[in-house]
């Protein structure tokens, strides 16, 4: 059962072939069979899993009009807030901490009806590109699972690659979830930002996080990004507008016609992207191929302040982070320590002392960094200039957009390292966000659809499309993945 899609589960759901006890055992046995090879799971909450289920499967019973997900089980990243299940981010900083509230995307879940099977691992507070800044161990890629998975949310892609999962919620703040979906073989979607709500996604950086769905197959992610999509009040960005169709859209994966564009600088030219694997670029021109003899018209275009945004990232970024993170004082929630030899420390000198112990590096790096860049004399001069390129890289979309429907790159310039090869190296470490940062610098809607594997390891393909054009992402995210088929795993390496 673990194998079925989330459509194909559904549809057993509704007709009385399965019910959704069943479904949601399923896939709690999975977890327990193969997750302490794979770390996917920080918290696993079998017993309100199974109720929740239990309720569905009664109101299903008694002839209840439910979601079309009802029943279908999920993981959700452990950075969105959750009654009765810890939320900690990857962090030691909130071990522990069980939330009082539920974040929208949550509440939205349980009104459709999907049992919560547990929290998923991440990079502490969504920063890190491999789920090895967690503070409970890295997760591993289940096709090896001597590599990374991606990140920040490795966890998520990491259980529905290794089918513990058929659904999974992700945060994506410069590629967290479409990054992992190229490393495992899943389906990741970056809505338009402000398309689902941040209330309740513990911030990393405000203007750039949005929350959205992990899958297997383009239908299933387009399924779940109906359940939590929408406008909601409680939180500012939240764009009052309507859903596109984006499982009308799913369902349709035509690109006959279709105007897509090539980013030039995201093609891993030596010019633009010398890092990007052979294999990776050869799979892409392979693509590229496949979409054309199936109507499409693919023409190249050129967004040249791309180039920077790796570095407009870094500095925008960073400056939120050591905003959003000055809430963990030590004096409201989370882990509180002293200093060492004082009997009677300072206020000052608790903040200090649980910030040095909850806190990792990776963590420390970027609140420093931030912190600098918005200091007194440096603002304009590092800030203030990485908000204008921001500007400048929405232009580019924007001029991009006036000549295409969707543009298209490789997700990742690599597939999956080695676990422990890039800790030592931060900056390689960022640039496997490359292709993905441009689409959260300008709050444009992305995913990343499987095409295929080199050497053994899946490779995604990206597409972008306007802010509010969700659709456009998944007409073309499904057409790929008929002409490639899905990528899926047979056995956990």
């Amino acid at each position: 059962m673990h194998q079925l899609s989330a459509a194909d589960l559904a549809q057993r759901l509704s007709s009385g072939e399965v019910t959704s006890v069943e479904a949601t055992q399923a896939s709690l046995d999975r977890i327990a069979a193969v997750d302490d090879r794979i770390n996917a799971f920080l918290h696993v909450d079998a017993e309100g899993a199974l109720a929740a289920a239990a309720d569905v499967d009664a109101r299903r019973a008694a002839g209840e009009s439910l979601a079309a997900l009802a029943g279908v089980p999920i993981a959700v990243k452990d950075v969105l807030t959750t009654i009765g299940q810890p939320t900690t981010c990857g962090s030691r900083m909130l071990e522990g901490w069980v939330p009082p509230y539920d974040s929208t995307v949550v509440a939205k879940l349980r009104a459709a009806g999907l049992p919560i099977v547990g929290k998923t691992n991440m990079d502490e507070f969504a920063m890190g590109s491999s789920t090895e800044h967690s503070a409970y161990g890295p997760t591993r890629n289940p096709w090896d699972t001597s590599r990374i998975p991606g990140g920040s949310g490795g966890g998520s892609a990491a259980a529905v690659a290794a089918q513990q999962v058929p659904l999974a919620i992700g945060t994506d703040t410069g590629g967290s979830i479409r990054q992992p979906g190229a490393m495992t073989g899943t389906v990741g979607v970056k809505p338009t930002y402000g398309g689902v709500s941040r209330y309740g996604l513990v911030a990393m950086a405000s203007s750039l996080d949005q929350a959205g769905p992990v899958t297997r197959t383009v239908l299933d992610a387009a399924l779940l990004h109906e359940v939590i999509a929408g406008h909601d009040p409680r939180d500012s960005t939240s764009i009052d507008a309507p859903v596109p169709a984006v499982v009308e859209a799913a369902r349709r994966g035509d690109v006959a016609g279709l105007r897509i564009g090539v980013v030039r600088e995201l093609h891993g030219s030596a010019e633009f992207g010398g890092g990007f694997q052979p294999g990776v670029r050869q799979r892409f021109d392979e693509v590229v191929e496949l979409l054309t003899g199936a109507g499409a018209d693919v023409v190249e275009v050129s967004c040249p302040s791309f180039v920077h945004g790796i570095a407009a990232y870094y500095l925008v970024m960073p400056s939120e982070v050591s905003s959003n993170l000055a809430k963990f004082d030590a004096m409201r929630y989370g882990l509180r320590v002293g200093p060492e030899g004082v009997p009677a420390p300072s206020a000052e000198q608790v903040m200090a002392a649980s910030r040095d112990a909850g806190f990792g590096d990776e963590v420390k790096r970027r609140i420093i960094l931030g912190t600098y860049a918005l200091s007194s004399g440096y603002y304009d001069a590092y800030y203030g200039s990485a908000q204008k390129v921001r500007t400048l890289i929405a232009r580019d979309f924007a001029a991009a957009f006036e000549d295409v429907d969707v543009l298209v790159s490789p997700t990742a310039p690599t597939t999956a390292w080695p676990l422990g090869e890039k800790l030592d190296d931060p900056l390689a470490m960022y640039l496997a966000d490359v292709a993905t940062i441009p689409a959260n610098l300008a709050g444009v809607p992305g995913i990343s659809v499987p095409a295929g594997l080199v050497d053994g390891l899946p490779v995604g393909i990206q597409f972008l499309a306007p802010a509010l054009a969700d659709d456009r992402l998944y007409n073309a995210g499904a057409a790929l993945e008929r002409l490639v088929g899905t990528t899926t795993l047979e056995e956990i390496a």
